[in-house]
């Protein structure tokens, strides 16, 4: 199966919705209230957003095309971390994040999320930075697997808005291969 990874484009903003739409919930724990889950869709992954995402310096959405669908998107942020919490953990810097990460459901088990994986590495890798994070929900034991077994570990924790609650997320960073060595303490 060939799995054909690009750049996504500002034409590809309401398919990024589409997708976001159905994958977020699957990252959310299962307590999470239906309502903030979807009022966090309809505001921060909405088809408007993804436009101001594309259209922002220094992010890059790669996508997974299935077709004319988006079945996969990661995003790469080339800002520094601002959270007291994320600069307090990080071991390497200066560092690029990975901000986003999902694959559809229907692409579960198929290669897809290894493929997109080493793509957004890459791209992460050729910004020249030593060091590259996430936030991952600590329920979300799937993703952490995943995470792991693609080189990041687990350095610290934050937290992540989910409308009028807090989420805890596990920090995790991975050396990148371009990437010069860690800070000294």
């Amino acid at each position: 199966m060939t799995i054909d990874i690009a750049t996504a484009t500002a034409d590809d903003a309401a398919a990024l919705a589409v997708c976001a739409a159905i994958t977020f919930p699957l990252a959310c724990p299962p307590d999470s209230p239906p309502e903030e889950i979807q009022r966090h869709i309809d505001t921060q992954l909405s088809a408007e957003r993804f436009g101001e995402h594309l259209a922002a310096a220094g992010r890059t959405i790669l996508c997974i095309r299935d077709g004319s669908r988006i079945a996969g998107w990661s995003m790469v942020v080339e800002d520094q971390p601002a959270d007291a919490d994320v600069l307090a953990a990080l071991t390497l810097a200066p560092v690029v994040e990975l901000s986003k990460f999902y694959v559809h459901p229907d692409h579960h088990g198929r290669g897809s999320a290894a493929a997109l994986m080493a793509a957004t590495l890459d791209l992460a890798a050729r910004s020249g930075q030593p060091g590259v994070w996430l936030g991952v929900n600590q329920e979300n034991l799937r993703a952490i697997r995943f995470y792991t077994k693609n080189g990041f570990r687990r350095v610290g924790t934050k937290r992540f808005r989910l409308g009028d609650r807090y989420e805890d997320d596990f920090i995790m960073e991975r050396t990148l291969p371009a990437g010069r060595s860690a800070r000294s303490a």
